[in-house]
C-alpha cells in the first residue's frame, strides 16, 4: 500500500515557513476510506490553504490520483485551528 501520508506530508512541508510543526496523521475508515488530516502552525494555514482554496484543493487532487491507482479511497483536510 502507498504511503499516502508521507506523500502529503512531503507536499506540506515544502510549502511552510515552519516545516518542523507540520503534522500528518492517516486513519483507516470502517467503509476504508483513508483519512488525512494536516494540522501546521497558525501562520501557515493560509499557504497551504492558498487563494481560494487552490493549494488544498491541488494536495488533495495529487493525494486522490495516488489512491486511486493503488485502488484506494482517500480525504485529505487541514485542521485550520478552529473549534
Amino acid at each position: 500500500m502507498p504511503d499516502f501520508r508521507n506523500l502529503v506530508a512531503f507536499l506540506v512541508e515544502h510549502l511552510v515557513t515552519e516545516p518542523e510543526a507540520v503534522a500528518v496523521t492517516e486513519e483507516r475508515g470502517e467503509d476504508g476510506t483513508i483519512s488525512i488530516r494536516i494540522v501546521v502552525a497558525a501562520a501557515d494555514v493560509g499557504r497551504v490553504i492558498g487563494k481560494r482554496g487552490a493549494t488544498i484543493n491541488a494536495i488533495r487532487t495529487v493525494a486522490k490520483a495516488a489512491a486511486v491507482k493503488g485502488g484506494e479511497r482517500i480525504d485529505v483536510d487541514i485542521d485550520e485551528g478552529r473549534p
